[in-house]
């Protein structure tokens, strides 16, 4: 592979043909109020970074109410938890996403942010192209995580080896 030149995308197909994408959800507890000055340098950079992950290649789509935004919806019982769902063509679409835009660098100052959470946060799962996940089967889909661990019903990035990234990206 030449330098700047990316790897092949790995798309995944059911037995039957139909072409499968993934989905993800994240949630996240905030350590302040919304509105408060100590967050505001999340709360900026959302309109940023979600243009770009409409922008990225492999995006299909992502939560979000009339005005754009996934602040307001309200998943869980905790109402001061936030929600970010989307669903990309292929896991290195979202890897990319994740890892190699913007949305790093607001994902390295999450410990600024936001609570540490005792249960999963972040899951993935494949869906049927078309299908547009509901907050109910997220919902289901990080508590199956938090009871059975990876798994084909819900996983984390281990559960993709041939996504490396996260190894080398993250930080927390």
């Amino acid at each position: 592979m030449t330098a700047g030149s990316r790897r092949p995308q790995t798309s995944r197909r059911r037995a039957d043909g139909i072409a499968m994408h993934l989905a993800e959800i994240n949630i996240a507890k905030p350590a302040y109020a919304l509105d408060d000055p100590r967050i505001a340098g999340f709360v900026n950079r959302l309109d940023q970074v979600n243009a770009i992950a409409e922008r990225s290649p492999g995006f299909v789509w992502r939560l979000q109410d009339e005005a754009g935004s996934a602040l307001a919806i309200r998943a869980f019982e905790d109402p001061t938890l936030i929600v970010n769902m989307s669903v990309w063509e292929t896991p290195e679409h979202l890897e990319h996403f994740v890892w190699n835009t913007v949305h790093k660098q607001v994902y390295r100052r999450k410990a600024e942010w936001f609570e540490a959470m005792k249960s999963h946060h972040f899951a993935m799962w494949w869906v049927e192209e078309g299908h547009v996940p509901t907050l109910e089967e997220a919902r289901a889909k990080l508590d199956h995580l938090d009871c059975h661990g990876d798994s084909e019903e819900a996983f984390g990035w281990a559960h993709l080896p041939h996504v490396k990234l996260w190894q080398t990206q993250r930080c927390a």
